[in-house]
């Protein structure tokens, strides 16, 4: 799969060089970032408390689904896809210059996401299956009629890996419902796996060309033999693990991958970027991966839990890359500085915090898991509290500069 251009390189957007038009309609409902990045966050705080409430047996709710499986159903087609949705439904404009969904059309697109959500917690389950499975069908339609329309081609294989999701989401449903032969956690791995693409072939094209963007002067010299390579023996190892019961080949395939992702990273300087947190924060989130993939090989001979390295992937690289984009990116898209503030930091740091106390500290100390888990829930939740609390106010309003989106 060919290698989705990703021009999201500063705050300038390509579609920029043609005319301004004014803005118009309320601003909540202007582009897509706005209304999924801020129920993405709204969703990480209030789904986290309540999956632990849930887990600790603090709370009892009748739901249609294991407990288990709809927090790992949520957090990943929940969370995680509805800051991809608002990514791309932002980006596509920017690389072709076209409209995308936006006033009525964009408002009942995030209503869609909203009632999925509700009725994963209040509604019969085939009616929760319904409304979860229409949105990304629909973002894949959108995305590819402004890419084959504006002829960027290239950018296509990113409309097909939403096909994708929306497979395995379907695969997932299904599951549940005894109508496939599939257990739902392998439908959730293959889930994960498609986000670790997306965000290994996304991380290739914005880390680096961030990174220069940001350090006068400097050069990355990127070996484009070992970024095929790495993305070949991920997308291998991902496979295996999906579809391949635990074992030596896939234990050696995630080792491989590890080691090829620590080397790839090395390329692009992480180190130099320890003074800029809008930077760090996307290379030490990125590291997750590598930990995550040795953790699953461990998994495959039984010396770890799966379960470690699952969240190693979710929290440490997925939640870790979601609030480094949705806070460089909603800062672009509305017109501020890519600088992060001392609150920004701190989010960032709670989500690190997260992730350690989630994946590493049960591995050294598991009579803590539950201490543990309480300590990771708190710091995800501060942080996309603190997310809303900074970004609220911009997503509901217009730009600095006064242009439309």
């Amino acid at each position: 799969m060919p290698a989705p251009h990703l021009p999201l390189v500063s705050s300038t957007l390509a579609a920029d060089a043609t005319p301004v038009p004014a803005p118009h309609g309320w601003p909540l409902l202007r582009l897509g970032f706005r209304p999924f990045y801020l129920g993405a966050a709204l969703f990480a705080l209030l789904a986290m408390p309540l999956w632990v409430a849930l887990f600790l047996g603090q709370v009892t709710l009748t739901l249609t689904v294991p407990a288990v499986l709809w927090h790992a159903h949520e957090m990943l087609f929940g969370f995680a896809v509805a800051v991809i949705v608002g990514f791309l439904l932002t980006a596509g404009k920017a690389w072709t210059g076209l409209a995308t969904p936006r006033g009525a059309f964009l408002g009942a697109l995030a209503l869609l996401w909203v009632a999925a959500r509700v009725a994963a917690v209040v509604a019969p389950y085939p009616v929760y299956a319904v409304l979860d499975l229409v949105l990304l069908p629909l973002v894949a339609a959108v995305l590819v009629d402004v890419l084959v329309r504006a002829r960027n081609r290239r950018n296509l294989p990113l409309a097909g890996i939403l096909v994708l999701l929306s497979l395995a989401n379907l695969a997932f449903h299904l599951g549940v419902m005894g109508t496939i032969d599939m257990t739902p956690m392998r439908a959730l791995h293959a889930g994960l796996a498609l986000i670790v693409m997306i965000e290994c072939v996304m991380a290739g094209r914005v880390v680096p060309a961030f990174t220069m963007s940001a350090t006068p002067g400097l050069k990355l010299q990127i070996q484009r033999g070992l970024e095929t390579t790495t993305l070949a023996t991920t997308a291998l190892a991902l496979v295996l693990w999906v579809f391949a019961p635990p074992g030596p080949a896939t234990a050696a395939a995630f080792t491989g991958a590890a080691v090829l992702q620590v080397l790839r990273q090395l390329q692009w300087r992480p180190l130099i970027t320890r003074r800029r947190p809008i930077l760090w924060i996307l290379h030490v989130a990125y590291a997750w991966i590598a930990i995550g993939f040795a953790l699953l090989a461990l998994a495959q001979i039984g010396w770890v839990g799966v379960s470690a390295g699952v969240h190693a992937l979710a929290i440490g690289a997925t939640g870790g890359l979601i609030i480094g984009m949705i806070t460089r990116t909603a800062r672009g898209h509305t017109g501020r500085p890519l600088r992060a503030s001392q609150a920004e930091v701190l989010a960032y740091a709670l989500v690190m915090a997260a992730a350690t106390l989630r994946v590493l500290v049960p591995l050294v100390a598991p009579q803590w898991l539950v201490p543990s888990l309480i300590g990771a829930a708190f710091a995800w939740c501060a942080a996309f509290a603190i997310y809303l609390s900074v970004y609220s106010p911009w997503l509901l309003g217009t730009r600095l500069d006064g242009k439309d989106g």
